[in-house]
């Protein structure tokens, strides 16, 4: 049985079945091996053995993405999946910080070197006649490395919600850990077309999308996502599975549903961090089923829905997986309820989610031993996520460890209240954060963006919050953005760091403010894009 990219790829080398489609474009597994071989063999033509084998790849959802992967797995080379929509002293840092000796662009991307300093680094654009040339006389391929399981395959940054993003080290071994078990379960094979809308240079793509095209033998339609042009994709490309990460399914959900939206190809979507009613009405409207699990860049916690998961939990987890409290180092205690169904033991119950037994899959940030040991400590791995978990053991995430806020004297947390705000009908997306209170502590404030031709006003939006018997009168946001969109990651993730640093401001829309304990909204400002 495989252990690694390389051998999976290796298998796949006599295959002429549908491997990739793409703009009309169309290559089997046969020559997307070939292919692949041919640019390992003209990057190891030009690198230095005596540097790090690291090769980045600063390129879009397309076939060089997918050839640039295979080649360092064939290669025998670490492949360094480069964010692109990082820019400028950013975008320099990271490849740097990865120890990128070679870097692949292309036309697109190559303008975001402009400017940058990159000692060391040689630059190979594959929209180029230079490139055609090197690996068209590149010669046969003879390895760097035989790789094995425990090998890095990528080095994949975080997603950088927290901090400045890290360089995870990826073994070869997730990709047949994770495609068989996600092949089988789906049924994906030859036939099948997966479409990967989510960034190639992220874990997520690669453990929800690229495994199952590579262990199933389907086909990969790699693509840039897009909310208004995804159904379209999904039917040209005959796509019968996609995956993906944070917030897609809601920005498509937003588009204008038509009658026939049914008819289309798509059996499976599989991802993580979809709510309860995306996850919902995104099956209904295209006629798909939708699973949905968590997991981090690190992978060293992993958590799965099964039949029975309560509206709001993301799944019971592994048995290593347990909520703890970081002073005490102690389980957390289950959460209460009260009779309204709020949380009743909130500063108790509410701590980070950690793997009991230790690193798991994560086999550490690279040059980054600080780093990686603020992630393991006193023998677990400590995610940065808080969580709680009820009676019957169904864990249900409430931020990040910065989500914490102070209203009142009482510790609040985010994620519980931005489940109840989704209930509301208008709201496609929302973030909740802390921002100063006037006098101590914290204010409570969101960030919400409407559904496509919605309306909210002050009044029916307290209407609808008096409503939620579980929503604590604390919880209840003291500002109130209606804004257009939010600042995400790559990965679809709300950067609130971002609209932290704004503070209780209308930002590119409009604010509402509610005064002491009144329950009433009041417009008090607006931007120019907003009038």
């Amino acid at each position: 049985m495989a252990e690694t990219v390389t051998q999976l790829l290796q298998e796949r080398a006599d295959d002429d079945n549908l491997a990739i489609t793409y703009e009309g474009s169309q290559w089997s597994w046969r020559e997307y091996v070939t292919d692949a071989k041919r640019a390992a063999a003209a990057v190891l033509g030009l690198a230095d053995p005596t540097r790090p084998m690291h090769v980045g790849a600063l390129l879009g959802n397309t076939p060089d993405m997918l050839i640039a992967l295979a080649a360092g797995a064939l290669g025998g080379y670490v492949t360094v999946g480069v964010n692109n929509t990082r820019r400028g002293d950013g975008l320099a840092a990271d490849i740097l910080r990865a120890d990128c000796q070679i870097l692949i662009t292309d036309a697109e991307h190559r303008p975001l070197l402009d400017g940058l300093d990159l000692p060391g680094v040689q630059i190979l654009d594959t929209s180029t006649p230079a490139w055609d040339t090197a690996t068209s006389t590149a010669g046969e391929l003879v390895p760097h490395s035989v790789p094995t399981a425990t090998d890095t395959f990528m080095l994949i940054f975080t997603s950088g919600t927290s901090g400045n993003p890290k360089p995870v080290r990826f073994a070869h071994m997730m990709i047949p850990f994770a495609g068989p078990v996600l092949a089988d379960k789906y049924s994906i094979g030859p036939g099948d077309v997966c479409y990967l809308s989510m960034p190639l240079f992220h874990s997520a793509a690669l453990m929800g999308g690229y495994c199952v095209a590579l262990c199933g033998g389907a086909a990969i339609a790699p693509a840039k996502f897009s909310a208004s042009t995804f159904l379209h994709d999904i039917r040209r490309y005959h796509a019968t599975y996609m995956n993906y990460v944070g917030k897609p399914l809601a920005y498509i959900l937003a588009t204008e549903e038509r009658p026939d939206d049914t008819d289309n190809p798509l059996r499976v979507a599989f991802g993580n961090e979809a709510t309860d009613r995306d996850i919902n009405d995104f099956s209904t409207r295209f006629g798909c089923t939708v699973w949905d699990g968590f997991g981090s860049t690190e992978l060293a916690i992993i958590i799965t829905r099964e039949p029975g998961t309560p509206e709001g939990s993301i799944g019971r987890g592994f048995a290593n997986v347990a909520v703890y409290n970081s002073e005490t180092l102690t389980e957390c205690p289950r959460v209460e309820f009260d009779e309204n169904g709020a949380l009743a033991n909130a500063d108790d119950a509410i701590g980070e989610l950690v793997n009991v037994d230790g690193a798991g899959m994560f086999m550490g940030y690279y040059n980054d031993e600080e780093s990686t040991s603020e992630r393991l400590r006193h023998g677990m791995y400590w995610s940065g996520d808080l969580a709680y978990k009820d009676a019957e053991g169904w864990i249900y995430l409430a931020g990040r460890t910065g989500d914490w806020m102070r209203v009142d004297g009482e510790n609040l947390a985010a994620g519980p209240i931005e489940r109840i705000l989704l209930r509301l009908p208008e709201v496609n997306r929302v973030a909740i954060y802390a921002v100063p209170d006037e006098h101590v502590g914290d204010a409570v404030m969101a960030a919400v963006v409407l559904q496509d031709d919605e309306e909210l006003t002050p009044e029916r939006f307290a209407e609808q919050l008096a409503a939620q018997a579980d929503l604590s009168p604390k919880a209840w946001p003291r500002y109130v953005r209606i804004a257009g969109d939010l600042p995400t990651t790559a990965t679809n993730k709300i950067l609130k760091r971002e609209l932290k640093k704004e503070g209780p401001s209308a930002g590119d829309g409009t604010l509402w403010v509610r005064e002491g304990r009144s329950r009433d909204y009041v417009v008090v400002g607006a931007s120019t894009a907003a009038v």
